[in-house]
């Protein structure tokens, strides 16, 4: 029996009280006289809730077959008694030296040839038989073991699946890429008409025949490039899945999960095709320092994060207390930054915040990555801030549970940022999350909340959809998205969506073409600017990137190119479309005219703000089932700032003032 056909186990949040609060421990690194510190410390800090074991293979079967488990019971044993519940992981995501000297078949290879050798982490490809062997052996010992202990609550299964490599090109890897191939297609010759082999002469007679595109003398078929993005995303959930049907056997009634990297730089792994063998969504975030509006992109990975989880509450499985080691500059946090990054993920869904780690490492390649437990220890301004959130969050007990509300959905689709930046564009410049992010940055700072959603999902309960760069979409999703629109929505496309079907294949007959009867636009032409080049638009604005030849058939005008050679031409139109419109976008606006085009749309929308409130100031509603609500007010600038709620605070359990000091939260449960 597939896991997929076993009974859901029941969800993970009936075994953690409030929102719960930890990070990854990694007592194997300490000695015992240190471990019994720690649960001094996590006392005063208020941990409920931590990551156990995730790169322990190595002690806990130093060599094949022989197994040391001792360290770890007595761990857990004091960890449940002092009432922390843990995610128990299965430990593989590093294979031990004995195993990689016994089978160096196991290590990654990548396009090129080369082989990833040991001394990191990560050194495994999931299609290795041999590797799937050991690992669900070591995972299988591990249920056996712990399977009613108390402390257990959730499996953390491997860990940060594609990290560091996600795409394996390796003889195995080659085999498991033409079984999945054959089990798509069917035949052969189905797969020829998909990728359209008659190019090139590039035609197989058989499966046998087929390679992951590797280096080669020039562009790869785009078809063949898609389905390794597909089959890679899947290879490594497959992998999940097997780990999985062992927990599943051992423990039916244990919750499990592995811990997403949903960013926006994460781009090689469909987390909404993951999601549907996920109990809960668990996810990892790190922020850049370098980016001046880091809070912008932690909403935006929040946001998408949430949508992955279909809008339930999730798990921050790990941020950062203060500094990175792995950016070329690891500066620290400011003072309470760490407390308004916690709270803006919980605002955005999470019920679980946790860190990497609980305490920081001496030796090794993290040595320097900040911690709960910083190398100066408790008399820190890092710890006392650790204590400050654990204390905050207890507070915010009473919003556990409750949903993030939104009018507002941006769709999204890995498949078409695959697709639309895979070789052979008409622009290396068209980003699939520039457009995209750049909506949501101005949603952001005008306290609009955003849901994320894939093409295949309902929009029902949305009345505003931005389509933005949907390269490749299904006659069903596109019809979906036109449903939107004449059930009352106002729904904009943008430029370079419709264009091609799943299989990459042009939609013939004129751009944009799953979108053009919708949109009442018929484009006969792509013109992408110059790198640097800008185009003049009619309405004051200015486009970036991209313009094209758009002729309006139906659709009114309401802006237009004013320069050579698409003097006069549309570059946005609006159409009415049953009781809603559909807005069609050609170009990439500078950042004014897309302030104003979504002051339009969520005009016409009657898309409102959560709340007002000065600028600097992030704003997100959380509701519950019964209606009782939750305005989550994160006030990012240095000075004080009004916010025009009513209810009381929870963090101080006073009445709400009004002001939100400079660098501070507010988190008001509504009158």
């Amino acid at each position: 029996m597939s896991p997929q056909e076993k009974s859901t186990p029941p969800a993970v949040w009936g075994s953690l009280e409030g929102i719960a609060y930890g990070g990854d421990y990694n007592p194997e690194q300490w000695p015992v006289s240190t471990r019994l510190e720690d649960l001094e410390l996590m006392r005063e800090a208020g941990v409920t809730f931590l990551s156990v074991g995730i790169f322990s293979w190595g002690l806990l079967e130093p060599t094949e077959g022989e197994y040391d488990f001792g360290w770890l019971d007595e761990v857990l044993d004091n960890l449940a008694k002092s009432g922390i519940k843990v995610a128990l992981a299965t430990a593989t995501a590093a294979p031990p030296a004995w195993l990689v000297r016994k089978h160096p078949e196991i290590l990654p290879v990548t396009a090129d040839g080369t082989v990833l050798g040991p001394g990191s982490r990560r050194h495994y490809t999931p299609s290795s038989a041999v590797y799937r062997r050991y690992a669900t052996g070591i995972t299988k010992r591990l249920a056996e073991r712990y399977k009613d202990h108390p402390a257990l609550a959730l499996w953390h299964v491997d860990n940060e699946l594609g990290c560091h490599v996600s795409e394996f090109y390796g003889d195995e890897d080659a085999a498991a890429f033409r079984v999945w191939l054959e089990r798509r297609y069917g035949s052969i010759e189905a797969l020829n008409a998909s990728w359209g082999t008659a190019f090139w002469s590039q035609h197989y007679a058989s499966f046998e025949e087929i390679l992951p595109p590797r280096v080669a003398p020039s562009t790869l078929n785009p078809g063949q490039q898609l389905d390794f993005q597909r089959f890679s995303s899947w290879s490594l959930m497959d992998y999940y899945r097997t780990l999985l049907e062992v927990l599943r056997e051992v423990t039916p009634g244990v919750p499990a999960t592995t811990n997403l990297m949903v960013s926006s730089a994460t781009k090689s792994m469909d987390y909404f095709d993951w999601a549907k063998d996920l109990d809960v969504i668990a996810n990892d975030h790190y922020l850049v320092a370098a980016d001046p509006e880091r809070q912008i992109e932690l909403a935006f990975s929040a946001d998408l994060t949430r949508g992955v989880a279909g809008g339930d509450p999730w798990i921050l499985m790990e941020h950062s207390t203060s500094a990175v080691n792995w950016q070329p500059r690891n500066q620290p946090k400011m003072p309470g930054e760490m407390l308004r990054n916690s709270l803006a993920h919980v605002a955005r869904g999470a019920d679980a915040v946790m860190f990497f780690q609980w305490r920081q490492s001496f030796a090794g390649s993290e040595k320097f990555h900040s911690a709960m437990v910083p190398h100066g220890g408790r008399e820190t301004r890092v710890f006392q801030e650790v204590v400050g959130l654990g204390s905050a969050l207890q507070k915010l007990a009473p919003v556990k549970g409750s949903r993030v509300e939104s009018r507002v959905a941006i769709v999204f689709d890995y498949e078409a940022w695959w697709a639309s930046e895979i070789d052979s564009k008409p622009s290396t410049d068209v980003k699939y999350l520039d457009l995209l992010r750049d909506f949501h940055r101005s949603l952001f700072l005008r306290g609009v909340s955003v849901d994320f959603v894939h093409p295949s999902a309902s929009l029902d309960g949305y009345d505003l959809v931005l389509v933005c760069t949907l390269y490749n979409v299904t006659d069903a999703a596109a019809a979906g998205i036109g449903s939107a629109a004449r059930a009352g929505a106002t729904v904009l496309v943008s430029y370079f969506s419709g264009i091609v079907d799943e299989r990459d294949h042009v939609r013939l007959g004129g751009y944009p073409g799953a979108f053009r009867d919708l949109l009442g636009v018929r484009v006969e032409e792509f013109h992408p600017l110059l790198a640097g080049s800008t185009v003049k638009l009619s309405d004051g604005g200015v486009g970036r990137v991209w313009s094209e030849h758009v002729h309006a058939a139906g659709a009114e005008v309401v802006s237009t190119f004013t320069e050579y050679p698409l003097e006069g031409i549309p570059a946005l139109t609006r159409r009415p479309v049953g009781t809603g419109t559909a807005w069609y976008l050609a170009t990439f606006p500078d950042r004014d005219a897309i302030e104003a085009l979504v002051d339009r749309l969520l005009e016409e929308s009657g898309v409102a703000a959560v709340a007002g409130a000065d600028q600097g100031v992030e704003l997100t509603r959380r509701r519950n089932a019964d209606g009782t609500s939750f305005v989550f007010a994160i006030n990012h600038s240095r000075a004080d700032a009004t916010v025009r709620v009513a209810g009381t605070e929870l963090l101080s359990g006073e009445r709400f003032s009004g002001t939100v000091p400079a660098g501070a939260v507010a988190v008001v449960a509504e009158d």
